[in-house]
């Protein structure tokens, strides 16, 4: 006779399974295709040589720095991470998906697409953003923990409503309206946690509330939207 513990463990073994089958297929998509990579490399790109030449080699304050970095990742992120969900539509791949997988599995693959994706970009991102505008980073350990706590709460609520406005008709712009209300406190507590990584003499506990609302931020978010995210699939 099997013991509980192991039937959960089994169980929780096979969601992972398909749930990174749900993610691998996703990566293989993007790999022939690329339209989610190319809209948001080339976002990111325009935007941050626009903002080079708009700002003219002048320096700029920390805060400055760090509302134009995340002000560059959260509308290139847009460009690209609402495609996770529309794909599946416009292709027809939804029906056989809902047929595959339960809606927790389907989530959790396309989150992780989506949040690998945006590591990539930040990638790109950041050594772009430090070269052609301005970035005096002094904590560097705040500043990557701000980034991969901001990245992570970014795609966790896009692709929530990637989700809910997939069926949609006008995608690109009900997105940013659904979404712009949910990620500003992230926005607020990321912008505030950056800039005090460009501080010299700020320690790495100067920080401590933001990653505190940040964490909370994202486990509230990530709960309600598995919560939330079978009605939104097969409705």
């Amino acid at each position: 006779m099997k013991k509980p513990n192991s039937d959960m463990e089994t169980r929780s073994s096979g969601s992972v399974k398909r749930s990174l089958a749900v993610f691998f297929k996703d990566v293989k998509s993007e790999l022939r295709t690329r339209y989610a990579v190319n809209a948001i490399l080339m976002f990111a790109v325009v935007t941050v040589f626009a903002i080079s030449f708009a700002v003219g080699g002048t320096g700029l304050d920390p805060l400055l720095q760090a509302s134009l970095l995340w002000i560059i990742i959260y509308f290139s992120s847009l460009s690209g991470l609402s495609q996770s969900f529309i794909k599946e539509e416009e292709s027809r791949t939804a029906v056989a998906l809902r047929l595959y997988s339960p809606a927790e599995i389907v989530l959790g693959g396309k989150l992780l697409f989506n949040l690998v994706l945006l590591f990539v970009m930040n990638i790109i991102i950041i050594p772009l953003f430090a070269v052609f505008v301005s970035l005096d980073i002094a904590n560097y350990p705040l500043f990557l923990t701000m980034l991969v706590v901001g990245s992570i709460g970014l795609a966790s609520v896009t692709t929530f409503v990637a989700a809910i406005i997939s069926k949609a008709s006008a995608r690109g712009a009900l997105f940013a309206v659904l979404s712009f209300p949910l990620i500003l406190p992230l926005l607020v507590e990321a912008i505030s946690g950056t800039k005090k990584a460009m501080v010299q003499g700020i320690e790495f506990s100067a920080a401590r509330t933001e990653l505190q609302v940040l964490v909370s931020y994202i486990i509230v978010m990530t709960v309600l939207g598995f919560i939330l995210f079978e009605s939104i699939w097969n409705e």
